[in-house]
């Protein structure tokens, strides 16, 4: 492993990056899962930037929180930083304005495996608020950021990226299927995973589109996203679904679901009319619409076998479970 970054050396990239004759202070907002590194704030002078954020990733085999403690967790963690780090340069090159706000990069360094990322503080911008309970407008703002984010990058490139977006997909999470309990999950999984895979509309998935990724202005009607980790191709279903089930419970999430997707494709709807995309808004929902489920009962698989015993591990999740593996059977 490569010698860490000085201190002096993250300095001197985060005020050359910023254009910025010093910095007068700096403060650890939040170390990264399983002690890969931290995230800090840091206040600048001589910069058109007040603040901004780093994410340094100084990998080390830490303790995961349930114990996943493994070379293969080990090198999916470093995949995952490399993949956001690709991200963010790739979109600093793109021409149009992007539909779906995320941080501005304005840079990002690679040595060996340690990743050091400098992005638009969210805060100073206007996105300050966070959210652990949402009300309709608020989850509306998120899902209307994952219609934007999935139409304005159809048929992107997963080069770099994971070529199947999310952190569960079943490539990358053996450990995990070998451990479920739960037969018929267990072999109806592939299945599941091609149904997902193999849709006419390809996008880009967050991966990751829970709603403590989503920053929120003064009022709660527009959001930010962050964390673009687990990035890559997929269907677009796979971030709704596990949106909704990050802000809903079992019986909330059984009733929310319809109005969730109505809401999702009314605004890919007006999105391809007001944007001028070349793409059909029908077929999308045809295509995607059936898999919202099959979508939410993969991460089911996932969670049942990583972490038995879960809240999320509802009535509602294995009821559609069983729905989803007997229509996979007809």
């Amino acid at each position: 492993m490569s010698q860490p970054m000085t201190n002096n050396e993250v300095e001197e990239f985060v005020l050359e990056c910023a254009r910025a004759s010093t910095h007068t202070s700096k403060d650890i907002i939040q170390s990264l899962w399983s002690g890969y590194g931290k995230i800090e704030r840091w206040r600048l002078s001589g910069s058109e930037y007040k603040q901004i954020i780093t994410k340094q990733v100084i990998p080390e085999v830490g303790d995961h929180p349930r114990g996943w403690n493994t070379d293969l967790s080990h090198q999916r963690k470093l995949k995952s930083y490399q993949v956001e780090t690709n991200w963010y340069e790739s979109i600093r090159n793109r021409d149009e304005p992007l539909l779906a706000r995320t941080p501005y990069c304005l840079g990002t360094k690679k040595v060996g495996d340690q990743v050091l990322l400098v992005l638009e503080d969210l805060d100073a911008s206007g996105f300050a608020g966070r959210r652990s309970l949402i009300s309709r407008s608020e989850w509306q703002a998120c899902v209307r950021w994952l219609a934007s984010f999935h139409l304005e990058n159809m048929n992107q490139s997963t080069e770099g990226l994971w070529e199947s977006g999310t952190y569960w997909h079943l490539q990358t999470r053996p450990d995990e299927l070998a451990r479920l309990d739960d037969a018929s999950l267990r072999e109806a999984a592939s299945a599941i995973d091609q149904k997902l895979n193999n849709v006419k509309y390809q996008t880009l998935v967050h991966g990751d589109a829970k709603l403590a990724n989503f920053c929120f202005n003064e009022e709660g009607t527009e959001v930010a996203a962050v964390d673009f980790q687990y990035i890559g191709g997929g269907c677009g279903m796979k971030d709704l679904a596990y949106f909704v089930g990050s802000c809903f419970r079992d019986e909330d999430a059984e009733e929310i679901e319809q109005e969730a997707l109505d809401f999702y494709f009314s605004q890919i709807r007006e999105l391809v009319k007001n944007e001028d995309l070349q793409i059909s808004a029908d077929e999308l929902e045809a295509d995607w619409r059936p898999l919202y489920r099959v979508a939410w009962v993969d991460f089911h698989r996932f969670m049942k076998g990583w972490s038995p015993g879960h809240w999320k591990l509802s009535d509602y999740s294995e009821r559609i479970t069983s729905q989803v593996i007997e229509s996979l059977i007809v």
